[in-house]
């Protein structure tokens, strides 16, 4: 992969913020990547320090001098375009996917009519405002029925319904976190991520959690979910999953870095686009890690790698440039 190997001085960087923490329904789970980062940075002599958005102005990143920001927030105000929008309006170039991307990404309902509208595979669904309108969408689409916030990751506020009868409460759960919600075809069989870095996908993951439930707990805090990198899975069938990720990054306009995740229908092998995370976790538990690991790029070398893709929207960037 040439723009792995390609040489780094981290003394170009100058002084950078990780953005961690945050506001969001996700700011533990920050707070482990943005810190992670922030070690692995130092590590590598880069002048790095944290900066908690919940707690700072964003406008005390230009009086304090960084010229760099690597975004290590999850959820709203983080992964939403939000902060994107103000570090375009600072002037100060940040990693990931810029203003568009991003807020598109945020909202699963949006990326997939966009996914749809470009011949990408990815569940059936309808979107909910009510109760009715959650137990309607499992009538039409069958059982099981995934109901979750348009807006949200890590599994919050997610529900798998099987009955009528519950779907009342799973729509109660998801709107608390957004008045949109959700309802997606399950896709029964093999559980994949694969991340895209600067224009190319990582190897794949296969993701095994106990009694196949990749919930909040053993994504972040079990050692009982297994995780295969190699993935095991045919060759044809890992390069079609990168392939889908490719495009997904592409059509939604990401740049940087970004993980989709990817669920093979049982049986006829489809792979399916169910999300994709323009700020991937960088914990002790996640996958963009493992899949770098497995082309010879360590946790620390990542982050400078990431962090040397930090950039303005385009269209802005050559002016300020």
């Amino acid at each position: 992969m040439s723009e792995m190997n390609q040489k780094i001085d981290v003394r170009d960087f100058g002084k950078v913020a990780v953005l961690l923490g945050g506001s969001s329904a996700e700011r533990e789970v920050s707070l482990m990547s943005g810190n992670g980062v922030l070690q692995a940075l130092r590590s590598q002599g880069v002048d790095a320090h944290p900066f908690d958005p919940s707690q700072q102005d964003l406008g005390q990143l230009r009086e304090q001098g960084f010229a760099r920001c690597f975004i290590a927030l999850h959820g709203r105000h983080g992964e939403d375009g939000t902060v994107q929008g103000a570090l375009e309006l600072l002037g100060i170039p940040y990693t990931g996917p810029g203003v568009m991307a991003s807020s598109i990404a945020m909202d699963k309902i949006m990326t997939k009519r966009i996914w749809r509208f470009e011949g990408l595979s990815t569940p059936e669904w309808r979107m909910a405002q009510s109760a009715q309108d959650t137990r309607d969408a499992l009538a039409a689409l069958g059982a099981p029925m995934i109901v979750k916030p348009a807006r949200e990751g890590s599994t919050i506020g997610l529900t798998k319904v099987t009955t009528a009868e519950e779907c009342e409460q799973a729509y109660r759960l998801a709107s608390r976190y957004d008045p949109e919600v959700l309802c997606e075809q399950f896709i029964d069989g093999i559980e994949t991520t694969c991340a895209v870095l600067g224009s190319q996908a990582l190897p794949v993951i296969r993701i095994e959690a106990e009694n196949g439930n990749y919930d909040f707990q053993n994504k972040y805090y079990t050692d009982t979910t297994q995780y295969h990198c190699p993935s095991g899975l045919p060759e044809a069938l890992e390069q079609q999953i990168r392939e889908l990720s490719e495009a997904a990054f592409r059509t939604l306009g990401c740049r940087g870095w970004a993980r989709a995740d990817v669920m093979v229908r049982a049986g006829d092998q489809k792979p399916f686009l169910l999300e994709i995370n323009t700020s991937p976790g960088m914990t002790g538990h996640s996958l963009v890690p493992m899949a770098a690991r497995a082309t010879g790029l360590s946790y620390e070398a990542l982050c400078v790698r990431i962090l040397s893709m930090a950039s303005l929207d385009a269209w802005q960037g050559t002016a300020k440039e």
